[in-house]
């Protein structure tokens, strides 16, 4: 099967900018790659918009350009052609598209400096980004309970999240509510906790391709969690063969 120009510039957005969700929707079905791509190519651009300008105002505008987007999805207006949008569009339904606009909203965070108000803004911010994003995936798969599909996204967002500590840091951030050890095993034994109860939910094959973003994260919480040193010093990250071996299990098993 031959993807669409538009579709292929997503994955090659994706490929360059989300080098692992572009290695698990690789090893999607091809069908599952004609919506996972656009959905997470619009989550590359989204996510970078606060990070490509020091300038708090053109930033805000780049972030408001992409919800306009999702507001003409909503409504059902003609969407702007963009090789992002236009995709994208095609793979939203309104009820979607409203839904993301959290997701976006959530991103305002990334241009300011404040550090998170407590636990529960920081669960907030993590669920309204990796866990909306996954929710999105699954949902244009097919249908999928919310609630566990959230918590896995959250999870998948904490693991993301202790990898990016050191930068975070070095750019001036306070990304973590508390970074002492016992907090971080915390943290990790939280996400893990919120993985293991998504575990519980049936899903249905066809959604299951969605779930494959999810092959580092449980190997970075359990290293986290015994190892809470490796966050700030960088060491998160599984050995690239050993993980592709493990993605590899989990397309063919359809285990997530």
């Amino acid at each position: 099967m031959v993807l669409d120009p538009d579709i292929m510039a997503c994955a090659g957005l994706v490929q360059r900018g989300d080098p692992e969700r572009f290695a698990a929707t690789m090893a999607a079905p091809v069908s599952a790659r004609e919506k996972l791509f656009p959905l997470y190519a619009f989550n590359v651009e989204v996510s970078r918009a606060p990070w490509v300008t020091q300038e708090s105002m053109i930033a805000e505008m780049r972030l408001q350009w992409w919800r306009d987007v999702l507001e003409e999805i909503r409504t059902g207006t003609e969407v702007r052609r963009h090789e992002v949008a236009t995709p994208l569009a095609a793979v939203l339904t309104s009820d979607l598209a409203g839904r993301l606009d959290t997701l976006v909203e959530a991103r305002r965070w990334d241009i300011y400096r404040d550090p998170f108000e407590d636990m529960s803004a920081f669960r907030a911010h993590l669920t309204n980004t990796s866990g909306l994003l996954l929710l999105a995936a699954a949902w244009t798969l097919g249908d999928a309970p919310e609630d566990p599909i959230l918590k896995a996204g959250y999870a998948q967002g904490v693991a993301n999240w202790l990898r990016a500590v050191p930068e975070l840091e070095r750019q001036g951030r306070v990304p973590l509510v508390e970074g002492t050890q016992a907090a971080i095993r915390a943290l990790a034994d939280d996400a893990l906790a919120a993985l293991s109860e998504a575990r519980r939910a049936r899903l249905a094959p066809e959604v299951r391709p969605a779930m494959l973003a999810l092959w580092q994260t449980d190997a970075i919480l359990r290293k986290a969690r015994r190892d809470p040193a490796a966050v700030s010093e960088n060491r998160l990250t599984p050995p690239p063969f050993r993980s592709r071996l493990g993605l590899l299990h989990r397309a063919l098993t359809g285990r997530w």
